[in-house]
């Protein structure tokens, strides 16, 4: 029942977008496990992963006031004047400058937003078509997607976290493995993404430029200097990436070791990230009205509820049964395949970071046991690339996002057929770039 109540979830899911599958799934696992489970509603509202839920509220709000102050639109417009005009060189830059944006901490959806209007208005004046830029921007989005500072990343990475005793992974580990599954998943996007600009058409075109320029200050004029809050933002943004990554340095762990009470502050980048909201807000820096209202507190439910209901399924035996289906057709090395090829279906048509890796991710302890090995961040890693490498799809936010902001020349009709065919082919290609890069070469 615990896996009849998953499969009508993610089937509402992927024919309703309107639903918050994240109430659903809280939902449906009070009714399995009151009624098949013998388990107390009071129960499984216990199952619910407030650590997870904190660190995305805390990281999600911080780059809310990064947002809405104008500091992410701002350092967008620096950066792409940095190219000086050079035509042949914009999609680069367009790709390194959306991978930063991502990076840094707003997530995917936040550094496409920020990203495709630019993008776009770039494609239209240097004549590269908006199916090309989309691959660009898109790609390397959803490669820097796993970020320990980003939301999707955040999720992966709890999830990880309380599998980690499963797995042998100790507590110091877990950054260094983070920081892995983020390079996994730039890797296998760029190769897939990149390699499709160049084939489908993005050679060519960077052939015919020989060297041309734009005017720079009319694609993109000269933004305001930095004001004071804006400035102050930066700073501690870059004071989380840096208490983010000093612990886990092997020289630091003395320092920290001996300072109990700031290890304890930067327990996480959620706790981080609190404090530096805090300052934000005293300082008047932050608006912190305005940044609750663009947590994205659906995504963050779906992710939370989804998880309750896993735990319902994995008490009840579900998630091992579900374990030893896939364990059937695959073996270590082809699971990675098997695994991104399934993933990236439903999520071509379901929430990639809020239904499908909190359903999958689980799973991994099992299905090592299952198939007899396997590396855990092999199939983490085929998980969350086989999930994301189909949202250049319309029909996800990042898909959809590019094609509203094409340019009036290009037929969205035609974009949009276009996208689609890409995104529903990546589940294939996923499956295989996965079976190759985690499963056969190891990385």
């Amino acid at each position: 029942m615990s896996i009849a109540a998953l499969v009508v979830v993610v089937a509402i899911s992927c024919v309703n977008e309107d639903l918050n599958v994240g109430f659903l799934a809280i939902g449906f696992a009070i009714i399995v496990a009151g009624v098949w489970g013998n388990t107390a509603g009071s129960k499984v509202l216990t199952y619910f992963p407030t650590s997870l839920f904190m660190i995305l509220v805390g990281v999600t709000f911080m780059f809310g006031m990064a947002q809405t102050n104008g500091t992410m639109e701002k350092l967008t417009a620096y950066a792409v004047r940095a190219s000086g005009g050079n035509v042949a060189l914009m999609p680069l830059i367009v790709y390194i400058l959306t991978t930063i944006i991502t990076t840094i901490g707003p997530g995917n959806i936040a550094g496409t937003a920020l990203m495709a209007p630019v993008a776009m208005a770039i494609a239209t004046r240097i004549g590269l078509s908006a199916f090309l830029m989309t691959l660009i921007v898109v790609g390397a989005a959803n490669g820097a997607a796993f970020s320990p500072f980003a939301p999707t990343g955040i999720i992966s990475n709890g999830l990880i976290a309380r599998m980690a005793p499963e797995l042998g992974i100790t507590a110091d580990a877990l950054n260094g493995l983070a920081w892995k599954v983020h390079f996994n998943s730039t890797l296998a996007q760029a190769f897939a993404n990149i390699g499709g600009f160049f084939l489908l058409g993005g050679w060519a075109w960077i052939s015919k430029q020989k060297g041309g320029k734009l005017d720079i200050d009319e694609l993109a004029p000269k933004p305001e200097p930095f004001n004071g809050a804006q400035i102050q933002t930066l700073s501690m943004v870059g004071i989380l990436i840096i208490m983010v990554i000093l612990p886990g340095l092997p020289f630091m762990k003395p320092f920290f070791a001996s300072n109990l009470w700031l290890k304890n502050m930067v327990a996480n980048v959620g706790t981080i990230a609190f404090i530096l909201s805090c300052v934000l807000m005293l300082t008047g820096a932050g608006d912190s009205k305005a940044a609750v209202k663009v947590v994205p507190w659906g995504v963050i439910m779906m992710v939370c509820g989804m998880t309750v209901l896993i735990e319902v399924m994995d008490k009840s035996g579900g998630l091992n049964a579900l374990v030893k289906i896939i364990g059937t057709i695959s073996n270590p090395t082809s699971a990675n395949g098997t695994l991104a090829l399934i993933t990236g279906v439903i999520s071509a048509y379901s929430s990639s970071s809020g239904v499908v890796v909190p359903m999958f991710l689980p799973m991994v302890p099992g299905l090592i046991k299952e198939i007899g090995g396997g590396d855990p961040v092999a199939l983490i890693s085929s998980i969350n690339v086989g999930s994301h490498l189909v949202d250049t799809s319309p029909l996800s936010t990042l898909g959809a996002l590019c094609i509203a902001c094409a340019g009036d020349h290009e037929d969205k009709g035609v974009l949009f057929k276009r996208l689609l065919m890409w995104g529903l082919s990546m589940s294939i290609v996923g499956a295989i770039v996965c079976y190759v890069f985690f499963g056969l070469l190891g990385f």
